[in-house]
């Protein structure tokens, strides 16, 4: 693959394909459609090709896709092939609950330590680490080769952690915190903005019962 530009766009759509590809796999289909898959993901055959494409393009015409290539290439694209080292900064329920969730490192995503400023947290044992006082990850990150970190603190502290992080040679954050970070552009950074993705669900719901008074069902 060459080094053009791809949109965010199509790189977002990169793991719902994983996602439905392997659970294809799983189900032991073997070959699928752009079709067939665009009838699964609701997105259209033309551009589940001219995604595909923008990677070399993977299938063969009038065969369809082989189901475990595909989802193996996809999982290459997306640097699955190899673990990520990740720590987690803030020990309240949202860091917790990441701690927990057993799907990330069926992916690849090691969880190493979690830090927090609140002394009473400290020693206490989430899954398989103890939370950490926040003196203490510098050296940590270091010492552990730390790839990303995740930020699940309150905006007022994210972007003072934020800078002590990419001084101490992390690659990427996958920030919950509610704020912009402004961080050298080799840094990779993943915003989750729990309450936007809300306020979309709530716009959607409204627009749909809007819609449905607007055009109401014909009589007969």
């Amino acid at each position: 693959m060459d080094n053009k530009e791809i949109s965010q766009a199509v790189i977002g759509r990169l793991p719902r394909y994983f996602r439905y590809l392997g659970e294809l796999k799983d189900e032991g289909i073997e070959r699928i459609s752009s079709q067939e898959l665009s009838d699964i993901m609701k997105v259209t055959a033309s551009q589940i090709r001219q995604d595909f494409n923008n990677f070399g393009g993977f299938g063969q015409q009038g065969y369809g896709y082989k189901v475990e290539y595909l989802y193996e290439e996809i999982g290459r694209i997306l640097g699955l092939e190899k673990t990520h080292d990740l720590i987690i900064i803030g020990a309240g329920n949202l860091g917790q609950a990441l701690a927990n969730y057993m799907n990330f490192e069926r992916r690849g995503f090691l969880f190493r330590g979690i830090f927090d400023q609140n002394p009473e947290l400290y020693g206490k044992k989430i899954r398989n680490m103890e939370v950490r006082p926040m003196e203490e990850m510098e050296s940590f990150v270091k010492q552990n080769e730390i790839d990303i970190a995740v930020l699940t603190i309150p905006k007022a502290g994210a972007v003072k952690v934020a800078e002590r992080l990419v001084d101490n040679g992390i690659k990427g954050i996958w920030n919950f915190a509610h704020v912009d970070l402004n961080v050298p552009k080799e840094i990779q950074v993943e915003n989750v903005h729990l309450s936007d993705s809300l306020m979309k669900l709530a716009y959607n719901i409204n627009r749909y019962e809007s819609e449905s008074i607007q055009t109401p069902g014909s009589s007969l």
